[in-house]
């Protein structure tokens, strides 16, 4: 399954967005030497060595200092491990229930929100986004167009590549609205509000982080609570979820048992308007602002436990919301025969529906597939792509040519160990 949605932040696009870069020896003394062996905790049964192996190597390859892997089959929890990669006593034990910001994984957790108002007869899925938030169509009258499915699927008009990520712009959002920094999302939406669209509504895919914002506010809306509070009681409660919670910018508020991100990347100052040039991923973009399309913490076994809202109707979702979820978009599919369903990618193959998506930061890098044969993995990492780095997209198929060579697959399920 290759990884094929370019979801994340990478360092190149975070470039793009309007961050300041600079040397990070500027701030920061050069990294201590890296461990000569990849110290690991949780669970990796002989069986799926192979898999151990992969993240291993992977780690050494890219000094990776923290990282997990979890795997489910048929449902149990099979893989359930922790890498660490340092010899930095700065760098915190990691264990398999450490918490990382997942990025982009949020998405699929928003689209299961939506889903789930929808089941309920609280949202129709193809309300206008612009009448459901009072959203002025005054710059732009084909924001009316927008429906909350093209939100879902990224194909509601804006384009990152020619608008840039309205996400990003922290300093222009400010500097044009004249409002202080940290700026809000509903200085974004005022911001976005104010200019055009990128391409009509409903005839292309365009990836749009600023879509998810705008999901995210309609689950507040529309459920009358907050959007965390939304999340944690209806979908992550019912399948027993517990550790999930929102990120924070900087490292100061950093949630308890929470990695430390490591990236070369620096940036002006998102926080406030000193201009202070910090780590990007303490203060180089907002995570209170990214929300419901990247600002959630988890840990990998909480993102396979989060599979079974797709493959338990019943508990968040029936069949017929989890049908609608993995449909197809009205683009139709792409070159490779995939398409982006709702906060996840989906392909058909004999008898199954694929699902998977990927997910950067500076200072993370994340990714999460559902696969035939009832095999579900989650990776999580606390660096993220750099210039000059290895390619990070590696990890898929690596992990896809050690599934084919388990010969007996473990009985004991892990579960009840991390829930």
């Amino acid at each position: 399954m290759p990884i094929n949605d370019h979801s994340g932040l990478t360092r190149r696009r975070f470039l793009q967005a309007g961050a300041v870069a600079l040397p990070a020896a500027a701030l920061q003394a050069p990294r201590p030497a890296l461990a000569a062996t990849v110290q690991t905790s949780g669970v990796a049964p002989a069986a799926l060595a192979g898999f151990d192996n992969v993240l291993k190597t992977y780690v050494e390859e890219r000094k990776i200092s923290c990282a997990q892997l979890a795997i489910t089959k048929n449902g149990k929890l099979v893989l359930a491990r922790a890498y660490r990669y340092s010899d930095d006593p700065s760098v915190p034990t990691v264990s398999p229930t450490s918490l990382f910001r997942i990025a982009s994984l949020s998405k699929h957790i928003t689209a299961v929100a939506i889903m789930r108002l929808a089941q309920d007869g609280k949202l129709s899925l193809g309300t206008s986004v612009a009448t459901l938030l009072g959203l002025s169509t005054a710059a732009d009258s084909r924001l009316r167009n927008v429906t909350v499915w093209r939100l879902l699927q990224h194909t509601g008009g804006w384009d990152r590549d020619i608008s840039r990520d309205y996400l990003y712009l922290d300093h222009t959002i400010a500097s044009t609205l004249q409002v202080p920094l940290p700026i809000t999302r509903a200085h974004i939406v005022q911001y976005a509000g104010g200019r055009p669209l990128d391409f009509d509504p409903g005839s292309r895919y365009a990836y749009s982080n600023y879509g998810y914002l705008l999901l995210g506010m309609i689950v507040e809306k529309v459920s009358g609570m907050s959007y965390e509070s939304y999340v944690k009681q209806k979908i992550l409660a019912p399948v027993g979820i517990t550790r999930l919670r929102l990120g924070r910018t900087l490292k100061a508020h950093r949630a308890a048992g929470e990695v430390v991100y490591e990236s070369d990347q620096t940036s002006k100052t998102v926080t406030d308007a000193s201009g202070t040039i910090v780590p990007a991923p303490y203060g180089g973009f907002s995570m209170e602002n990214r929300g419901p399309g990247g600002g959630w913490l988890a840990s990998a076994v909480d993102l396979v436990r989060f599979a079974r809202v797709l493959d338990a109707p019943g508990a968040v979702l029936n069949a017929t919301s989890i049908g609608r979820m993995l449909a197809k978009p009205e683009i139709g599919v792409n070159e490779g025969g995939a398409w982006y369903g709702a906060g996840l990618w989906v392909r058909q193959v004999t008898g199954h529906l694929n699902t998977w998506h990927s997910g950067g930061l500076p200072g993370t890098y994340t990714y999460t597939a559902r696969l035939q044969n009832g095999f579900t993995y989650a990776a999580l990492f606390n660096r993220g792509e750099e210039t000059g780095s290895l390619d990070f997209d590696a990890l898929s198929p690596r992990i896809n040519e050690q599934i084919g060579k388990v010969t007996t697959w473990p009985t004991t399920d892990l579960f009840p160990r991390y829930f």
